[in-house]
């Protein structure tokens, strides 16, 4: 193993709003599913997060704003006094090890079951177009999928609502900056997607404005509840994960990003697909940081990798998903080219802290 520290883009400092940046390796969101069965996170949910206190910046798992919108039994929520309490439980362990965290909001819209949703109803999305099956429901158990209900004008509002209310108890809890979950078949991709928004009201794809609408709507509101220097945004164009289509998604993102840019938001998170390049078209329309994920649907990132998309320019950060989570010091293990731990994937979904806090570290590693 190389002892003497290398350098590189991957490693140098970046100036992200109010927030200085030790090094440009993002940690990537990861369901990892250690939360109470009310939402709460678990205590060891913030011994995970401090451990990986030194990425440049950490974002969180996928936590759903309210019941309407869980997708899975024991995944965190940001809706009530004691969601907002344990959450502030993880933002002073990750502060006080030297880090900064995001909070990712998840709405799974269509995605989701009436056994895995503390209401127990069917979900809703935006129309009746089922996710496929089957899925995994409490227990370790499988159910066929269901068909879920479409929303409604005043369900889509009030997913708006929800939303800007877990953005105000994310920074309540103390999380540094709130990431919309834009992407991977979650709520608002459902809306931009070809095969699972079928609506014929302002909000389907008659035109391609009202097929943005309830994106557009929902950034705007949250921007203008928290700030936008305090809001990042994650987008998959033409990510084919759990159903989703998208026949000619570069139209589509292309005016989404037209909408949105002049908003100033903190950060644009983006997936690139290889079917669709979405770096290399969509860069030019946004002018503020963005941050790539380039391991989607691929290998996972390695450094040199991630070092490409620095030196291309196409992006001033990346974001490291499965690397982070059996190397919890993975910018020092970066820095010196050592090798990585793989993960047990026996252990990725389970509720305790085996598989979760038990990898080891670098010797001396910080």
């Amino acid at each position: 193993m190389t002892t003497t520290a290398l350098t590189g883009p991957l490693l140098t400092p970046y100036r992200l709003g109010a927030l200085d940046l030790p090094n440009r390796v993002v940690m990537a969101p990861m369901t990892r599913y250690r939360a109470t069965e009310d939402g709460t996170p678990l205590p060891v949910v913030a011994e995970y997060y401090a451990q990986r206190a030194s990425a440049g910046l950490i974002i969180t798992e996928g936590i759903w704003p309210s019941r309407a919108g869980q997708s899975g039994w024991r995944l965190p929520g940001l809706e009530t006094p004691e969601h907002t309490a344990g959450w502030r439980a993880v933002t002073e362990a990750v502060h006080a090890a030297g880090g900064r965290i995001v909070a990712q909001l998840m709405h799974g819209g269509r995605q989701g079951h009436p056994l895995n949703r503390l209401l127990g109803d069917v979900p809703a999305g935006p129309s009746a177009v089922p996710a496929p099956g089957p899925v995994h429901v409490r227990d370790g158990a499988k159910a066929d999928a269901v068909t879920p209900r479409a929303m409604t004008r005043d369900e889509i509002r009030r997913a708006v609502t929800d939303h800007v209310d877990a953005a105000r108890n994310a920074l309540a809890a103390g999380f540094d900056l709130v990431e919309l979950h834009g992407a991977n078949s979650y709520l608002i991709h459902q809306f931009l997607a070809d095969n699972t928004n079928l609506r014929t009201d302002e909000y389907g794809p008659r035109t391609l404005a009202d097929r943005l609408r309830f994106p557009v709507e929902l950034v705007t509101a949250v921007a203008a509840a928290i700030g936008p220097d305090r809001l990042g945004l994650r987008l998959s164009p033409g990510n084919p994960q759990f159903g989703m289509a998208e026949a000619d998604p570069a139209p589509v993102y292309r005016a989404l990003l037209d909408e949105l840019d002049s908003l100033g938001l903190a950060y644009l998170h983006l997936t690139d697909n290889d079917d669709y390049p979405a770096l290399a078209d969509l860069r030019p329309r946004w002018h503020g940081p963005l941050i790539a994920n380039v391991g989607e649907n691929r290998a996972a990132t390695d450094r040199a990798r991630g070092e490409a998309v620095l030196d291309s320019g196409l992006a001033e950060l990346v974001s490291y998903g499965r690397a982070f989570i059996a190397n919890p010091d993975l910018p020092a293990r970066l820095a010196v080219d050592a090798p990585l731990t793989a993960f047990d994937p026996a252990r990725l979904y389970t509720h305790g802290a085996a598989g979760f806090t038990d990898y080891p570290r670098l010797a001396g590693a910080r």
